[in-house]
This record gives C-alpha cells, structure tokens and sequence, in this order.
C-alpha cells in the first residue's frame, strides 16, 4: 500500500513544489510507482512536469474533488508523465472555483481521502503538493495523507506562520485523521557562502530535531531553471548539484522516514 505523503508549508515561495516535483521524481527513477496528485489551482506542480492544459477524458483533480458522488475511483484521473513510473493527477484554474464549491458537499474534508483510496495499492508513494494557504484543499490533503513533509527555505523568518500549520495538524490528528504525523522537514534554498543559512539550518534543528532531513537542498539554477522546460531536474540536468542533494533526500527520506528498506545507491538511481 502506497505511503502517502501531503507537502505543505502556507508560507509561499520556499521550494514546496519544486520540492515535491523532485523528490518524486528520484523515487521514479529508482523503479518506484509514484503519483503525484496536484491540488494548487495554480497548477505549478502540473505545468513543472510538462503536463500544463493537459488532462485524461474524466478531467482534473477539480472535477475529481467536485463530483465524487458520482465516481470514487481515482483512476481516469491519472495520466503519465516523461518518467515511465511517474503518473499525474493534474490541477487546472477550475480548481480556484473548488473550495466554494466543496462547502455544501458532504464530507468535504475527507473527498482526496476517499478518491485517493482507489489507487493505493497501485503505487509505492503518492505525493500531495498543497497550495500555500491552509484551506479546505490543504485540509483535504492532510486528512488523506499519513506523513506531512514540510519544506523549510533557509532565508530570514524560516519558522514564521509554522506554528499555524502545526496547530492545524493537531487539529486534523484529533478530529479527522490519528494516523497523520510530520514525519520530515526539509531544508531548501541553502546558500552556504552566507552565514544566514547555517543560522537557520541550526534554528531549524533545534526545533524539529531527528525530523529533519539530513541531506539540504541547495540554491542551484539548474533547478530553478527546469520547470521552466516542464521538466523535473532529473531529467533536465541529473548531474547538478540541486538533482544530486534532491537524490540524496530522496533516499533519505524513502530509507529512515517511509520504511524503503532496500536502499538504492545513486548508481543505482542513475542506471
């Protein structure tokens, strides 16, 4: 069964969906089956994979979300992407419409949840790149998730809003989902000539301790630069330092937080 792993951080700007997109993307790459699900109406995760307009005959996750009376199944939803083993759920501009829309429907908080339980069994990882904000699409996202990975940009105010984010979490633990947990943060846009960003690594460690991921991720123009050709920097440039630090997270992530208990070497990762 998939592990199922929401990324979120309201704060915007710190890596969330570059974050998402490339770790993903090192699992694929290793042979594993993961989904992305994009539930961003602005749709950064969809077009930063080359799948920008682009969605199967059943629509986007908005028509999933907005519908599920008439379908729990996840799968005419899904469709592929430039690495075999990646598969999308793509987020269109509807989606900005589907807050409003879910207000009345029942069980508004739990729809990702039900949707997504069709495609368990079908993947090894599904990640869940929310929008900055902690509304009703990032609460679907917490509810149907297991682990909560939480991007961290190592720039002034890191921890700011955090404390908001984790309140929700309690919330969503107590009420809706006691299987949801913050299982990693991630550091992201680490510039190691300035003396900022080990400040803050170190604030940062201080505060979530074991939780956080070795392995940074550094300011690097090969990444900033992929999404702009619709590609994960795996497949963009695989030797930058920013796919090397995103495959050390990945492995990292995938050996000690979900339980991938055959590590994969990056030679491994690179065949």
């Amino acid at each position: 069964m998939a592990k199922v792993v929401a990324v979120a951080n309201q704060k915007g700007g710190v890596g969330k969906t570059t974050t998402t997109i490339n770790l993903a993307a090192s699992l694929a790459v290793a042979e594993r089956r993961v989904l992305l699900v994009d539930v961003d109406p602005q749709g950064n995760l969809t077009s930063g994979v080359g799948q920008k307009g682009i969605a199967s005959p059943a629509g986007t996750v908005y028509n999933a979300l907005t519908t599920l009376e008439a379908t729990t199944d996840a799968r005419p939803f899904v469709i592929p992407t430039a690495i075999d083993t990646l598969k999308l759920i793509p987020a269109d501009r509807h989606l900005t419409g589907a807050e409003i829309e879910m207000v009345t429907l029942s069980a508004r908080e739990e729809r990702l949840r039900e949707l997504l339980r069709s495609v368990r069994d079908d993947y090894d990882y599904i990640f869940i790149d929310c929008p900055p904000s902690l509304g009703l699409l990032t609460l679907n996202a917490l509810v149907a998730g297991r682990e909560l990975l939480i991007p961290i940009q190592c720039e002034y105010y890191a921890l700011e809003g955090l404390a908001q984010l984790l309140s929700t979490v309690d919330m969503v633990q107590a009420y809706l989902n006691k299987g949801l947990a913050v299982t990693s943060v991630l550091l992201t846009m680490y510039d190691s000539r300035t003396r900022l960003a080990d400040q803050v690594a170190d604030e940062v460690r201080s505060h979530f301790g074991e939780l956080v991921i070795k392995s940074v991720i550094p300011r690097n123009v090969r990444v900033s630069e992929a999404p702009g050709f619709g590609q994960t920097v795996m497949t963009y440039d695989a030797g930058s330092r920013g796919a090397v630090s995103y495959l050390e997270a990945a492995r990292e992530l995938a050996e000690q937080v979900l339980g991938w208990a055959s590590a994969t070497t990056e030679q491994e990762v690179r065949a």
